[in-house]
């Protein structure tokens, strides 16, 4: 994932970061969106529920192994 540094004049035009934003060129075009980090976490999670099982999830939790941060493991199931 790209990473972007937001100025000022770019957060105002993001609504200072605090809600989702739909992203479109001159045309009206979509190019993308803009979610919150609380939003695509949520939307993450969301994902990692529908995909696996709350069994899996207990049974992956219980495995010796590495610790990781939430934004690692998000990472993680975002890439399987």
């Amino acid at each position: 994932m790209s990473r972007v540094i937001a100025d000022q004049p770019l957060r105002e035009r993001l609504h200072n970061l605090e809600s989702s934003v739909e992203i479109c060129d001159e045309a009206g075009r979509t190019l993308g969106f803009f979610l919150t980090r609380e939003e695509y976490e949520k939307m993450m999670m969301d994902w990692v529920n529908l995909k696996y099982t709350a069994e899996e999830i207990e049974r992956i939790r219980a495995e010796p192994g590495e610790d990781l941060t939430t934004a690692e493991m998000m990472a993680r199931f975002a890439s399987a």
